[in-house]
């Protein structure tokens, strides 16, 4: 089982991404679950999701204790840091974010997303690249999978997206360790 909270802001795609990784995992026929959180702010406030996929049933979709957290803001780090599980995975989209982990405890990961995103042309993508990494670092659903789910939420004229996409996730994915 891995379990995973994503946070940002509102417009940063954290709720996609978990979705993303619920659909693959659904794909793959594994158990999953998404819960969604907003902050009260209509625009620009805090998002954040959770997410666990499993081979077992799951008992509770709540997640106290995360094996994975991906921070895409600065907010979101100083929220979330101190809960990753000993021994888990923290991701900082280090374009956002000027400072690192005092953890000494867990693996942390600096992805300079929206750097990456720019570099392919759309800033939107900046989570497809965090994605990457995430799937690179802990295999949770496979790269194919995810595809698969992007083909099945993104409306059909949205499909030239896709290969865009699938290069987010795979500069992302160079950055797992």
């Amino acid at each position: 089982m891995i379990d995973m909270i994503l946070a940002g802001f509102g417009g940063q795609g954290v709720m996609s991404m978990g979705q993303l990784v619920a659909y693959s995992g659904m794909i793959e026929g594994k158990e999953v679950s998404w819960m969604p959180s907003y902050g009260p702010e209509m625009r620009g406030g805090t998002a954040n999701c959770t997410v666990v996929v499993s081979e077992d049933p799951i008992g509770s979709p709540v997640v106290v204790e995360p094996q994975v957290v991906v921070a895409m803001n600065l907010p979101s780090l100083d929220k979330f840091e101190s809960m990753v599980k000993p021994g888990g995975v923290l991701i900082i989209n280090s374009s956002l974010i000027n400072r690192t982990s005092e953890r000494d405890d867990i693996t942390v990961i600096e992805v300079p997303a929206n750097e990456i995103a720019n570099e392919l042309g759309n800033a939107r993508v900046a989570n497809m690249v965090v994605l990457g990494t995430v799937i690179g670092q802990t295999n949770v659903v496979t790269k194919e999978s995810v595809i698969e789910s992007l083909k099945k939420v993104l409306p059909e004229h949205r499909h030239n997206l896709i290969p865009m996409n699938e290069s987010a996730i795979d500069k992302g994915a160079a950055y797992a360790k």
